[in-house]
């Protein structure tokens, strides 16, 4: 499998190349020069399959030219070593369940994922040659992508994330761990955070002193594996007897999420359609409504992982769908939550059904509670656990949320990190000087 540009001015590239540069040359996104469709045999038994091996299976679907079988099959197992259960909280609405790795948050899942294709490529090479991964976070990314990479030999990470827009527990969990591990704080906002990022890729002399990689879900290792938990929560619907008009309601920041669920329709999956719910950053909801893009400044909200006014992933929808709005419009709707709508979600849902959501997963929760239809089962995509935003939920709630002991362990821990102002010049020669010293 070969891997082009969605600017398509870029040579094709290798899987390994792929993710070792995360970026193309022509500062487009790498995008598989074809989509394996699974056979119809593989939705007839896939309610008898476990998580790992549908994951296998799909996996295999893009991956398997390039790494060997029973290689690939070893780093699906070992990135899924827990459940993303799908649970319904009331009627035809179910909850994907997506908070129950090590960093309670979706982004375990392509964060590991990725940290162990990339190392399987570094040692398959010889390890002669250090990689830098470069991760922006707005909150849930840098967690995911530092605990997964710590301590993995020949890798060294570097998180970038906004001055004092994340929370407490996300913060913790980046900030604390040392090792191979580099928390940078940002002053400025996510869109910062991911143009330095870029920035850093392009910089041809960086690119001579550094091995840079990026952790986003811009490369095709973090945001493809993504997919792998929605073929799974169909086939947990299905074992349900509720797989048919299946509709899936993701709360949407930078559109990896979604995009891997697009994939996973292009492969085969029985879904019926897709809802893209934003926070109070709706560029790509004011794209489905006017047909044009218009990305700007983001601004803060109570659901901060989606704080993102310029989605990277919108350049892989365009491609997907020949840049033609209307064609969009078909798979996915979109919808809209301010603070007050966020709040009030979380607590009409706790006090109806004892349900407790994160302000994430309340946007989507609520973008099915308004668009579903009858004869549909929806679900929406919980991404990260209530938790991880205490004090905004137990504010919301009026009562104290249960800290899971994973959490508590962060939390117990000094937080180190480098502040940094948000030009590039003040980045490049940060990262100058750590290559002086590898």
């Amino acid at each position: 499998m070969k891997y082009y540009s969605t600017n398509r001015q870029a040579p094709l590239a290798s899987l390994a190349d792929a993710v070792k540069k995360g970026l193309a040359p022509d500062k487009g996104l790498y995008m598989p020069e074809r989509i394996m469709r699974l056979p119809e045999t593989f939705f007839e038994n896939i309610a008898d399959m476990d998580f790992h091996e549908t994951a296998a299976a799909v996996a295999e679907a893009f991956f398997g030219d390039d790494i060997p079988q029973a290689d690939l099959k070893k780093i699906v197992c070992d990135t899924l070593s827990f459940d993303t259960p799908v649970v319904n909280v009331h009627d035809n609405i179910w909850s994907l369940e997506l908070f129950h790795g090590p960093t309670l948050a979706f982004k375990d899942v392509g964060g590991r994922f990725m940290a162990r294709m990339l190392s399987y490529f570094i040692a398959r090479e010889g390890g002669k040659k250090k990689v830098t991964v470069l991760v922006a976070t707005s909150g849930d990314t840098g967690s995911a992508v530092a605990n997964g990479f710590l301590g993995v030999d020949g890798i060294d990470v570097i998180v970038l994330y906004p001055e004092g827009k994340v929370s407490e527990i996300q913060e913790k969990q980046f900030t604390t761990l040392g090792q191979n591990v580099t928390a940078l704080e940002i002053a400025g906002n996510f869109d910062d955070c991911q143009r330095l990022v870029k920035s850093a890729f392009m910089d041809e002399g960086l690119n001579g002193l550094l091995t840079l990689t990026s952790a986003n879900s811009i490369n095709v290792a973090r945001f493809l594996p993504q997919s792998f938990y929605y073929f799974h929560a169909y086939a947990q619907l299905k074992r349900a007897g509720k797989a048919d008009n299946v509709v899936f309601c993701v709360p949407s920041g930078n559109f990896g999420n979604i995009t891997a669920g697009l994939m996973a329709w292009r492969m085969g999956l029985p879904v019926k359609r897709f809802i893209a719910a934003n926070n109070r950053n709706d560029v790509f909801l004011e794209y489905l409504r006017t047909g044009m893009y218009r990305p700007r400044a983001s601004v803060q909200t109570i659901a901060n992982a989606m704080d993102v006014g310029d989605p990277s992933n919108f350049a892989r929808i365009m491609d997907l769908y020949g840049n033609s709005a209307d064609a969009v419009r078909k798979d996915i709707t979109g919808c809209r939550y301010t603070d007050e709508d966020i709040r009030n979600t979380i607590s009409e849902v706790f006090r109806k059904y004892g349900y407790v959501l994160d302000p994430h997963g309340a946007c989507g929760y609520q973008g099915l509670a308004d668009n579903i239809r009858p004869e549909e089962t929806g679900v929406f995509l919980e991404t990260a656990h209530p938790a991880k935003f205490k004090d905004t939920v137990e504010e919301t709630l009026g009562q104290a949320v249960e800290i899971p002991p994973k959490l508590q362990e962060f939390m117990k821990n000094e937080k180190k990190s480098v502040r940094m102002p948000n030009d590039f010049g003040s980045f490049r020669k940060y990262l100058e000087s750590r290559a002086e010293h590898a």
